[in-house]
């Protein structure tokens, strides 16, 4: 996108939000090579999808943690420290959204009560990005709060398809990189 790989971008937006280098939840054979300056960790729970993910990503990194799909290239630096802030007085903060779920839990801010929230609601078979919300204090970023930061609609666009990517450089022609 703009002739850069997504993942590149979003490391760098890292960098601006909280000065360090992001931890690389991926469990594809080549992961390693993506950015091998990368701190690189598999799944610690194998299987169990978006989910699966975020354990490990409260399991691995240095609680609390925001985390990023690495297929949303109009996140911003904002947003991320946002997200972080959001966790005075709760477990997670999400940021709200028109979604399916209402809510974006893959861009979002995780504390350490989220890792046995996760594992229970595994354990009782919800494998939901957001199954775990019922045994956690969330709080939502949302409204006016959220619209500082930009249009939800091109911050959470996330491209799982070569039309999505296509729709994703037509997006960067207008919006440019968000940041």
């Amino acid at each position: 996108m703009g002739g850069r790989r997504i993942i590149d971008r979003l490391v760098e937006v890292c960098y601006e939000a909280f000065g360090s280098p992001p931890l690389l939840v991926a469990n594809a054979p080549d992961a390693a090579s993506w950015r091998p300056e990368l701190r690189l960790v598999r799944d610690v729970r194998p299987g169990l999808g978006a989910v699966g993910g975020l354990l490990t990503a409260v399991i691995e990194a240095p609680a609390p943690v925001v985390v990023v799909a690495w297929d949303m290239p109009f996140v911003t630096a904002p947003l991320l420290r946002a997200l972080a802030d959001g966790l005075d007085g709760a477990d997670a903060c999400l940021p709200g959204s028109d979604g399916p779920r209402g809510m974006e839990p893959l861009c979002a801010a995780y504390g350490p009560a989220c890792a046995p929230a996760i594992e229970a609601a595994v354990a009782g078979g919800d494998r939901r990005a957001i199954g775990f919300h019922d045994r956690i204090r969330v709080g939502i970023l949302s409204g006016g709060t959220l619209a500082a930061f930009g249009d939800p609609a091109v911050l959470f666009f996330n491209v799982n398809t070569p039309a999505d990517g296509a729709e994703a450089e037509a997006l960067w022609r207008i919006h440019g990189s968000s940041r």
